[in-house]
C-alpha cells in the first residue's frame, strides 16, 4: 500500500494546482481561435472586470464562457462526485463554497446581460460536439443564457 500524503507534501501538490491557463482551457481557446473566433482572457471587458473572471470574454457578443474541472467546481459526473477521503469535511465545505460562489457570478452576469455558457472539462471529450455547442452558443442572438 502507497504511502499517505504528509499535510505539507499534500499542501505542495495543491499549490501546484492552476486556475488559469490550464488544458481544457487552452483547448477550448485553440478551437475558437482557429474558428476564427477572438476574445479577451479572464473575465476582462474593456477596462472593467466581470464577475467571476470568466475564462473566455466576447465583449462584442456580450458572451462569456467559464471552463470548469469536474473536482473543483463539483460537476454531478463522476469526477466532480469523488469525494476525498482524507480531510473529507474540510473538501466537502471548499466545493461547496465553489458551487456557490460559481452561481452567484453566472447570477451577476446574467442580470447585466451577459450569457454565460459553462464547459465542463469531462465534456471536452468529444470534439465535434464540443465545437458545434460553442458556435451555437456564440452564433445564437440575445444573449441566452448556455449551460
Amino acid at each position: 500500500m502507497a504511502d499517505r500524503l504528509t499535510p505539507e507534501r499534500r499542501s505542495w501538490n495543491m499549490s501546484r494546482i492552476r486556475g488559469k491557463n490550464t488544458k481544457p482551457e487552452l483547448l477550448v481557446r485553440r478551437l475558437l481561435h482557429a474558428k476564427g473566433y477572438r476574445y479577451r482572457l479572464h473575465g476582462k471587458a474593456g477596462k472593467a472586470r466581470l464577475p467571476g473572471n470568466p475564462d473566455l470574454v466576447f465583449a462584442g457578443r456580450r458572451k462569456v464562457i467559464f471552463v470548469n474541472g469536474c473536482f473543483w467546481h463539483f460537476h454531478d459526473c463522476r469526477a466532480g462526485q469523488h469525494a476525498p477521503k482524507a480531510n473529507a469535511t474540510f473538501w466537502e465545505a471548499k466545493r461547496t463554497r465553489t458551487r456557490i460562489r460559481d452561481a452567484d457570478q453566472r447570477r451577476r452576469l446574467e442580470e447585466a446581460g451577459w450569457a454565460v455558457l459553462t464547459l465542463w472539462e469531462c465534456e471536452l471529450r468529444d470534439g465535434s460536439a464540443l465545437e458545434s455547442q460553442l458556435v451555437q452558443f456564440l452564433e445564437a442572438e440575445g444573449t441566452g443564457a448556455g449551460n
